[in-house]
C-alpha cells in the first residue's frame, strides 16, 4: 500500500510539472533548420587567379610618358618674352619625355651657339642668316613654324601713324627724333638696320639714334622712358602693352606694311658636325611644333587673353 501511494504521488508531481511548463511557453518551438556552411574567403592570390581583370578606361590606360631628357634650345627673346615657351615647355614634356631648356637671346647669338654646339636645336627668326646657318653645316633643315608681324611704336605726336614703313624711317632721319635700337644683332636688330641700309641712310648721323643692346621687352620699357619710337615684334609688344608692370604709354605708329612679316624657323644642329649634341630630341621637337595639334596652341596662344594670336602657326604651309 505504502508503494503505491508513493507510485501515485510520482505521478501527480509529473502531471503538475508538465501543466506548468505547458502554461508558460506553450509547444516548445521546432529548432531552426540549419544555415548551409559560408564558403571560407578567398586570398588575394586565389581571387586574382579566378577574376578577370577589368578593363581599363582611356585615363588609366594612358600611363604618364617616361622622362628621357633635356634638350637644349637656343632662341629669340620674343619667343620668351610672349610666354609662349612658358606655355608650350610644360606640354611637350608630358607628351614627349623631353624637357625643353633654352637660352633666350638675340638671332645672331642664338645661331652662334649653335655654330659652337652648345645647344641641341635653335628657334629664331631670321630666315637669311638661318638659311646660312644650314649652308654652312651647322644646321640640318630649316623649318617654317609660325610667323606675326613688325611694327613701329612711339609716341602719336609729331609724327602720324601709318603704313609706310620707309616715309617714317625717313622722317625719324630728318627730323633727329628719338629711336631706339636694340643694337643686338637680333633678328629685330636685323630687320630695321636692313631698312636704314634699303634707304641708304646711316643712322647713327642722328644724335637722337640709342641702342639699349638688350632684349625686346627691355628695349620697349627704354622706348617708353625716353618718348622715343622703336621696331618691335607684335607678340612682344601685346604682351608688354597688356602686362607690363608699368603703363607703356606708346602706340603704334607704324604697321601694316607688306615687307614687315616676321617669320620664325626652327633648325637641329648638325649631329655629324656635333656628335654630343640631343639629334633625337631634337628631331623630336621639330616633329611635335610643326603637328597639326601644336601648331592649333599656337594659333590661339593669347587670344583669350589680348583679344589676337601672338603669333600665327604656317608650319604646313
Amino acid at each position: 500500500m505504502k508503494k503505491q501511494r508513493q507510485l501515485l504521488a510520482t505521478l501527480l508531481a509529473g502531471a503538475m510539472l508538465a501543466s506548468v511548463v505547458t502554461g508558460c511557453g506553450g509547444k516548445e518551438e521546432p529548432a531552426p533548420a540549419e544555415t548551409p556552411a559560408e564558403a571560407p574567403e578567398e586570398t588575394p592570390a586565389e581571387a586574382s587567379e579566378e577574376a578577370e581583370a577589368p578593363e581599363e578606361t582611356p585615363d588609366e590606360a594612358a600611363a604618364p610618358v617616361e622622362k628621357k631628357g633635356v634638350l637644349m634650345m637656343a632662341t629669340t627673346t620674343s619667343t620668351a618674352d610672349t610666354g609662349l615657351l612658358d606655355y608650350l615647355a610644360p606640354i611637350f614634356l608630358e607628351e614627349t619625355g623631353w624637357e625643353l631648356q633654352w637660352s633666350a637671346v638675340g638671332t645672331g647669338e642664338a645661331l652662334k651657339m649653335g655654330e659652337n654646339g652648345d645647344v641641341d636645336i635653335v628657334l629664331v627668326h631670321a630666315k637669311a642668316s638661318e638659311e646660312e646657318f644650314v649652308a654652312s653645316g651647322f644646321g640640318v633643315e630649316r623649318f617654317q613654324v609660325m610667323y606675326n608681324d613688325f611694327v613701329v611704336i612711339g609716341p602719336t605726336e609729331p609724327v602720324a601713324p601709318t603704313e609706310d614703313i620707309e616715309s617714317l624711317f625717313k622722317t625719324i632721319q630728318e627730323d633727329q627724333l628719338t629711336f631706339v635700337s636694340r643694337g643686338d644683332d637680333s633678328g629685330t636688330d636685323k630687320k630695321e638696320k636692313g631698312i636704314w641700309k634699303k634707304l641708304e641712310l646711316d643712322p647713327s648721323e642722328n644724335p637722337n639714334y640709342l641702342e639699349s643692346g638688350q632684349g625686346m621687352g627691355a628695349t620697349i620699357t627704354m622706348a617708353d622712358e625716353k618718348d622715343a619710337y622703336c621696331l618691335t615684334d607684335r607678340g612682344t609688344w601685346l604682351k608688354m602693352k597688356n602686362d607690363a608692370d608699368v603703363e607703356i604709354q606708346l602706340d603704334i605708329i607704324c604697321e601694316g606694311a607688306s615687307d614687315l612679316l616676321n617669320q620664325y624657323g626652327i633648325i637641329a644642329v648638325s649631329p655629324e658636325k656635333y656628335p654630343d649634341v640631343n639629334n633625337e630630341a631634337a628631331n623630336t621637337m621639330i616633329e611635335w611644333i610643326c603637328s597639326e595639334e601644336v601648331q592649333e596652341l599656337i594659333g590661339n596662344y593669347g587670344v583669350d587673353q589680348y583679344g589676337e594670336a601672338l603669333f600665327t602657326p604656317n608650319a604646313n604651309e
